[in-house]
C-alpha cells in the first residue's frame, strides 16, 4: 500500500522512494507510523444479543449516524440534523423488526455492548453520551450493531440467482448496517458480531 504525491519530497536514490516519469507520480510506502494503534478492550464484558428494547434501538441507531456519516463541527444546527437521521433510523428500525415493512418476514438488531465504565477514557465526543443506554442498573454503550435480514427477495437480488424451490421463499437473508465505533476498531468486534449474526440466521431456518 502506498500513499500518492505530485511533490516528490525524498532524494530518488532512496530506497523508499519510487518515480514514474510517465505519471509524474511519487510512491511512499506506509509505515507503522501511518497506523492508529487500537484501544485494547476487555472482552470479558462484552455482551452481543438481539435486542428490541426502545433504548437499545435508539442508541444503535445513534451509532448508526456517528459511523454513516461525516459532519463538520463548525456546520449550524449540527445536533439538530444528528437528532433528525438518528429519528429517521431508529423509527425504520422499529418498523422492520415489527414487521410492517413489506418484503421482510423477520429483521433482528444485534448489538454489541460495552460497560460505561470501560469506555470513559476513549470516546472523544459523543460515543458514550449518545450510544449509551440502562440495563439491569448499569449504564452500557452500543459499540457496534447490525441488522440480520430475512426476506423473500434479496435487494436487487445481489447474491446472484433467486434459489428453486420452498426454501427458496424463505431462507433468504443479508445483513445491513454493519458498524463498530470508530475507536475500537481492530479489536475483532466486526468479527464477533457477524458470527453472532450466522448463529441467529441458522436458528431461523431449523
Amino acid at each position: 500500500m502506498a500513499l500518492l504525491s505530485s511533490s516528490p519530497s525524498l532524494s530518488i536514490t532512496s530506497p523508499n522512494y519510487r518515480y514514474y516519469p510517465s505519471r509524474r507520480l511519487c510512491l511512499y510506502p506506509i509505515t507503522a507510523t501511518h497506523v492508529v494503534a487500537p484501544h485494547l478492550i476487555d472482552k470479558s464484558s462484552l455482551i452481543i444479543s438481539e435486542t428490541s428494547s426502545e433504548d437499545q434501538l435508539w442508541a444503535a441507531a445513534c451509532l448508526r449516524v456517528r459511523s454513516f456519516h461525516e459532519f463538520k463541527p463548525s456546520t449550524f444546527g449540527i445536533q439538530d440534523h444528528k437528532r433528525y437521521l438518528a429519528e429517521r433510523e431508529f423509527e425504520a428500525l422499529k418498523e422492520r423488526i415489527a414487521g410492517k415493512r413489506t418484503g421482510f418476514n423477520r429483521v433482528s438488531c444485534l448489538n454489541a455492548t460495552l460497560p460505561l465504565s470501560q469506555l470513559l477514557s476513549l470516546f472523544d465526543d459523543d460515543l458514550g453520551p449518545q450510544c449509551k443506554f440502562r440495563e439491569n442498573g448499569e449504564d452500557r454503550v452500543v459499540v457496534g450493531t447490525l441488522d440480520v435480514n430475512q426476506c423473500t427477495n434479496l435487494p436487487d437480488e445481489i447474491s446472484g440467482k433467486k434459489p428453486e424451490g420452498i426454501e427458496g421463499q424463505f431462507a433468504r437473508g443479508y445483513l445491513s448496517n454493519v458498524c463498530v465505533a470508530k475507536e475500537l476498531h481492530r479489536n475483532g468486534l466486526g468479527y464477533d458480531i457477524i458470527a453472532k449474526s450466522k448463529a441467529v440466521a441458522q436458528k431461523w431456518v431449523w
